[in-house]
């Protein structure tokens, strides 16, 4: 195979999984390790990927990146979908408790399967995300709380000191939480750093946290630790974890459900 063949071929494994490894890329062509490193410094320097420990990850995997909710509705909708309806299992039909719902567009993907297992019930539903706020309002069986803050324009999260405040306030029976990125050595992370610190309080408040990550995300890292694999209760992903975070995963105890 022609260098460049297998250069398109690289590119195209890391934009469709975000994530490549050295070992798989060097088994998967049957080429050395030190080939398969001059091939990912190449494609980084044209700036398809960006290289990390082990591999490379999609050049939009950077810790500082973030898509706006528009671009993140129609990003793996799909997959979001059957995320929230497997999360949404968590609830007992007829439920009347306490959920915390993080902002984020796998979390809005929860509003309607969560509406669907309330049944009869009352259910308080505590949220940051101005969207959430207005899907909720005035549905039947919930008791709508928003937390205040300042809104960012980006994700539509309130954020902010008071923010967090008004969570470490709260004991809520559930905790469902998205993030940008989840990874074996870093644990649950975000961008921005106000919206880390919501994120962490909603995790240390819940008696037990839900995390919604598409798998996608599986194996990143973005700028801000919130969450360590020990404080999540339950990870809802599409695809299996690769074997690395697998292993993880289930020494810190995490549930992983998949398809």
């Amino acid at each position: 195979m022609y260098q460049a063949e297998r250069l398109d071929l690289i590119a195209r494994a890391v934009r469709d999984a975000g994530r490549v490894s050295v070992r798989d890329l060097a088994a998967q062509f049957d080429i050395t390790t030190e080939t398969v490193r001059r091939d990912l410094q190449a494609l980084e320097e044209s700036g398809a990927l960006r290289r990390v420990h082990g591999g490379a990850i999609a050049a939009g995997r950077a810790s500082l990146v973030e898509r706006g909710v528009g671009e993140r509705l129609a990003h793996r909708g799909s997959e979001k979908r059957w995320i929230a309806d497997r999360a949404a299992l968590a609830i007992p039909a007829g439920f009347t408790g306490s959920v915390l719902l993080d902002a984020g567009t796998t979390t809005g993907a929860l509003v309607d399967p969560l509406l669907g297992r309330i049944g009869g019930g009352r259910t308080t539903v505590v949220t940051n995300a101005v969207s959430h706020a207005a899907a909720l309002a005035g549905r039947e069986g919930i008791e709508l709380s928003v937390l205040g803050g300042r809104v960012r324009s980006v994700t539509g999260a309130a954020v902010g000191i008071d923010t967090v405040r008004q969570i470490e306030a709260l004991r809520p029976d559930v905790s469902f939480v998205g993030a940008n990125a989840l990874s074996a050595d870093f644990g649950l992370s975000t961008p921005d750093a106000e919206e880390a610190a919501v994120k962490k309080a909603m995790v240390r408040s819940a008696r037990r946290v839900i995390a919604l990550v598409d798998s996608s995300k599986l194996g990143g890292e973005s700028l801000t630790r919130f969450a360590r694999l020990d404080e999540i209760d339950v990870l809802v992903t599409e695809a299996e974890p690769e074997p690395a975070l697998a292993a993880a995963l289930a020494d810190n105890d995490v549930e992983v459900w998949t398809r």
